[in-house]
């Protein structure tokens, strides 16, 4: 049938939304939903965002995260190598020396320096596994075959994901798949749990030690609802996921990073490792790797700070800032803000020229017309807790 020409008298419906594996377990425990990324997700469950957060850092919360794509890079040849080196044209990783059975952060890039997206890549032994964000994984997939199809087959995946975090997350885990306690942070493994083959990752993104698990979708509700059987674990929303990852100081794609921002700007150059700079093994052949080493070498001219607010009133994304509390020419804004639970005080981030983003620099963003007084901060605002392993090569 074919598409119906919108008009004013006939005004296109909502789009429709997708649901994720987990949708009815969310309904079952009286998640409030809402659109958020193309899908129906849990913005809270009845225990509030609040305590969702502090459970988290206590002891372990359920995230669903099937909104996220998940590729697959298979390299044609049979050989890893050759995946490697194909993926090296789109992102600084140095992938030709990840080891199996381990995943790194990094980012597509474009011409400019600007960020793609960013995302983990999971060493499989004869596949590369991308996570990437939900907003970008048709275009990230899109990408990924314009530019690999001569040397890789690139095949998303139709699968669920679900993050268990905090300190009692191993404890909760090992309950199913006593394997999970023997990793470290980025490790990568096949392990079973309730007798399904599940892609097990020693990650995520609140700053505490946890797994991402991937699981095929028919089996999802069943491995959740186990997890949840264990006092220590509450299903958690995304307000709480969004207020964790913030308190680590981490980024949010399409807030804190986007085209127009480099790596470097952002804080995160550490992703891309000596062995792809200019005198590496493999130096850079990625896009926009002029600009982006030129920027390691001379310093950004802006970049993104920790903001700590005055008083009690959170700074929201979008806030311009001001080098003084009379200046009528802002010089950056904040990109990611809210109340810290943890801290039990407000938080942001934002960028700043270099020249203001010392420790300790006060900038003033504006609210409702009013001028808030900030002072620039180290991120993360909480340390992280990683379960890190012995020095080896990423």
């Amino acid at each position: 049938m074919e598409p119906r020409v919108s008009d004013a008298s006939h005004p296109d419906p909502a789009p429709i939304l997708n649901r994720t594996p987990l949708y009815a377990l969310h309904v079952a425990r009286g998640a409030r939903i809402v659109p958020y990324a193309g899908y129906e997700m849990p913005v809270q469950y009845p225990l509030g965002v609040l305590k969702e957060h502090l459970h988290t850092r206590a002891a372990a919360g359920l995230f669903d995260v099937s909104h996220m794509g998940q590729i697959v890079v298979r390299p044609r040849s049979g050989q890893i190598a050759d995946a490697a080196l194909a993926l090296e044209r789109l992102v600084p990783a140095d992938l030709l020396n990840l080891k199996p059975g381990r995943q790194c952060y990094s980012f597509f890039t474009n011409g400019t320096g600007g960020i793609l997206d960013d995302l983990m890549i999971a060493h499989r032994g004869d596949h590369v596994l991308l996570v990437v964000n939900s907003n970008c994984k048709a275009e990230d997939a899109a990408h990924l075959a314009a530019n690999l199809s001569g040397t890789c087959e690139v095949e998303p995946l139709d699968r669920a994901l679900i993050a268990l975090q905090g300190p009692k997350a191993e404890t909760a885990l090992a309950r199913l798949a006593p394997a999970c306690a023997s990793m470290h942070f980025m490790d990568v493994r096949d392990i079973d749990i309730l007798g399904v083959p599940c892609v097990v990752t020693r990650s995520g993104y609140t700053g505490e030690d946890g797994f991402e698990i991937s699981i095929p979708a028919d089996h999802a509700s069943a491995i959740a609802a186990a997890l949840l059987e264990d006092p220590n674990v509450q299903p958690i929303g995304l307000g709480a996921r969004d207020s964790l990852r913030l308190e680590a100081g981490l980024c949010l794609y399409g807030a804190d990073l986007d085209e127009t921002t480099t790596p470097v700007e952002a804080g995160i150059a550490w992703a891309v490792p000596r062995t792809r700079r200019a005198e590496g093994e493999h130096p850079a052949e990625f896009p926009g790797a002029r600009i982006i080493l030129d920027q390691i070498a001379r310093g950004p001219e802006r970049c993104r700070v920790g903001l700590l607010p005055e008083g009690r009133a959170p700074v929201r994304a979008g806030a311009d800032l001001y080098p003084t509390e009379d200046s009528q020419r802002a010089v950056g804004t904040v990109t990611s803000g809210g109340f810290g639970p943890t801290l039990d005080r407000p938080v942001a981030m934002g960028y700043v020229p270099s020249s203001l983003a010392a420790t300790g620099t006060r900038i003033f963003a504006e609210i409702r017309g009013k001028r808030l007084p900030m002072t620039v901060t180290p991120l993360p605002f909480v340390a992280t807790r990683f379960k890190r392993g012995p020095s080896r090569q990423p």
